[in-house]
């Protein structure tokens, strides 16, 4: 249920306010829908949906509207617009007719599907015609899904290229879960985007150290302990020491962590020092007596990330030694791992990698840590997310509804009552103008009258997410994933 402090009738853009107005004479429905619209050359032809039951949980349901918000609404926007503008007595209505709740249905494809871009992805119209205004008031809100949706897709993205590179190099994706860390906590703009973007990088991977994250999918998605970290160092832990005692900060960390893995920051003043006269000299001995489960990863922080990683990495080899795994490539000893935090994007993590593999090392020596560009560097032109009416009925008369701007082809929109279904061929396509059967729409009705009807575990959400052909052996921790991925999904209605 919504929060009691929260007046949702002044969470919308202003200008909303003037629309009921706006629309024709006797409209009793709006039906609107939100996709994210194709965009080509974009390196993204898929998104993750997720976010929208936290957004309904959270804001819409319940009774949100009290004789009080009302009254402090009609305050805010009569000195906002400086003219009396607000549907007081519309407010009024669904207060008494409805409790307060919101006489809204909303229908989505379930959370954690993966959708080709330029399909519906929910619809939204009122189910009482009296309160036709309200589909596109609450637009505002409903359009801040582009962030969840857009930070689980970047996710996935990035797991299609470690599991690519994992498999190639190792013949296996066993540990793919854990192979990206979200760094993303306070490179992010508020308290709530690190809960929204770090549950949605949990959609994909289980390693984090956004505890907001794990919070949000206990408290909205039903999960217990969605990710998991080790203790590890950072600057201020190792550059306390003062630099003439590099080494004693080093080894405080080894008798501190015995067990268990343990990250040490190692770049405060020389990497390849650090790698080869502690690491690999002074303190050989006390990380050769470390375990595969109690490994010890470096991290390097500065410097190139793809040429600094493989001077590290040969540098290990040189001290520690290391095997060839059974597709041939090398790996170090299973106490010795790496993890690149600094300077990491889609782009840098495929160079990394590919760089990596042609010197011969697999992907299994390398973990990755990401920040501001998991959870910070996007915005909602990154996926073209975009809701607009596509329906209105009339005296009783319904007539599908477009826009076709001709300056620009690509913001033109959908027309008509919209399913989403797959179709013979396998395909997810929409089907527009209220052509398609009941039977076949894979849109689920969430939200209805003030109530969720749907509640969505990780479980399921992660399982819906999964990649093609992640199998047995790619386990998300502590959680039973059983069910194989269905076929590959693509763009039916435009090309790329």
């Amino acid at each position: 249920m919504a929060a009691q402090d929260f007046n949702f009738i002044l969470a919308t853009d202003s200008y909303k306010i003037t629309h009921y107005k706006q629309y024709p004479p006797n409209v009793s429905k709006i039906y609107s829908y939100f996709e994210c619209r194709r965009k080509k050359g974009s390196p993204f032809s898929e998104v993750v949906f997720f976010g929208l039951q936290y957004l309904l949980k959270k804001y819409l349901a319940g009774p949100l509207v009290t004789e009080e918000k009302i009254q402090e609404a009609k305050i805010f926007y009569q000195m906002h617009f400086r003219q009396t503008v607000f549907d007081e007595e519309g407010w009024r209505k669904i207060l008494e007719k409805y409790d307060g709740r919101l006489p809204i249905r909303i229908k989505a494809v379930p959370e954690g599907k993966i959708v080709p871009r330029g399909n519906v992805l929910f619809t939204v119209e009122n189910t009482d015609p009296e309160f036709f205004w309200l589909p596109n008031y609450i637009e505002t809100m409903l359009v801040q899904m582009w962030y969840p949706i857009t930070v689980a897709t970047m996710s996935r993205e990035f797991k299609k290229i470690l599991s690519k590179h994992l498999k190639a190099t190792s013949g296996s994706t066993e540990g793919l879960d854990l192979k990206l860390h979200d760094f993303g906590y306070r490179g992010v703009s508020s308290q709530e985007s690190a809960a929204l973007g770090g549950a949605a990088h949990l959609v994909n991977f289980c390693s984090t150290d956004t505890v907001a994250g794990l919070l949000m999918t206990q408290r909205y998605y039903s999960c217990p302990m969605a990710g998991f970290s080790i203790p590890a160092a950072e600057h201020s832990t190792i550059i306390s020491w003062g630099r003439n005692r590099e080494k004693e900060a080093f080894e405080q960390l080894l008798d501190q962590f015995s067990t268990g893995p343990v990250s040490v920051v190692s770049d405060s003043y020389d990497i390849f020092k650090a790698c080869k006269h502690i690491w690999g000299n002074k303190l050989k001995e006390r990380v050769m007596e470390r375990s595969q489960d109690s490994c010890l990863v470096i991290r390097p922080d500065s410097g190139d990330p793809a040429s600094t990683l493989i001077q590290v990495i040969k540098i290990l080899e040189e001290c520690f030694g290391c095997s060839v795994n059974s597709v041939g490539y090398k790996v170090l000893p299973s106490y010795l791992r790496i993890i690149q935090g600094d300077g990491i994007d889609l782009s840098s993590v495929e160079e990394i990698l590919h760089k990596l593999s042609n010197e011969g090392w697999s992907a299994e020596n390398v973990y990755f840590g990401c920040g501001s560009a998991l959870l910070q560097k996007i915005n909602r032109d990154t996926l073209s997310c975009a809701f607009k009416c596509s329906y209105v009925e009339t005296n009783g008369k319904g007539m599908d509804v477009y826009k076709q701007p001709v300056t620009d082809p690509s913001k033109g929109s959908k027309r008509g009552r919209l399913s989403l279904r797959r179709n013979s061929d396998g395909f997810l396509e929409t089907v527009e103008r209220g052509k398609g059967k009941p039977e076949e729409d894979m849109l689920v009705t969430v939200f209805e009258n003030g109530s969720l009807l749907q509640d969505y575990t990780l479980d399921e959400i992660r399982k819906n997410a999964r990649l093609q052909g992640e199998g047995e052996e790619l386990r998300l921790a502590e959680h039973n994933c059983d069910q194989k991925q269905p076929e590959a999904l693509h763009i039916i209605n435009g090309l790329l």
